[in-house]
């Protein structure tokens, strides 16, 4: 048995006089709609990507901003920290004289510690009331 080629048959050619019928209209329409839907779908997803992205960036700014401040604080901190300590000192200094004359150096003493509170003793719980038993119902009168 032999197998013989086969000829493909020619395609039929498109009709030379096609009219837009109110069933392509529809069609149309359908397609339209539904790209509209996966566009409008995607464009949200795209947005709510971004405000994420945002969210994140407005973060990083704010704790890159807050570390700046932070260090900036500690730097004017290391260097006024010193002043104040060696300026108390010279004023120190400088009112021991008067004070000796006034006799008030000796009266300065230290504070003594504050104490801690002591805890608050514990209450006895209340007794529990018994659960009040609802009025016996009556009989409504006609």
């Amino acid at each position: 048995m032999a197998v013989g080629k086969r000829k493909k048959q020619a395609a039929a050619k498109p009709a030379a006089n096609q009219t837009t019928t109110l069933r392509h209209l529809w069609l149309a329409g359908l397609g339209l709609a539904a790209l509209a839907r996966r566009e409008a779908l995607a464009g949200a997803g795209r947005a709510a990507g971004q405000v994420d992205a945002l969210q994140r960036r407005v973060r990083d700014l704010a704790s890159d901003a807050r570390g700046n401040v932070v260090g900036g604080i500690e730097n004017v901190r290391g260097q006024v920290e010193p002043k104040v300590v060696q300026f108390s000192a010279e004023v120190e200094a400088r009112l021991a004289p008067v004070l000796d004359k006034l006799g008030l150096k000796g009266q300065r003493t230290p504070r003594a510690q504050r104490k801690g509170r002591k805890p608050a003793a514990k209450k006895a719980a209340a007794p529990r009331r018994a659960p009040r038993k609802p009025a016996a119902r009556r009989a409504r009168k006609a």
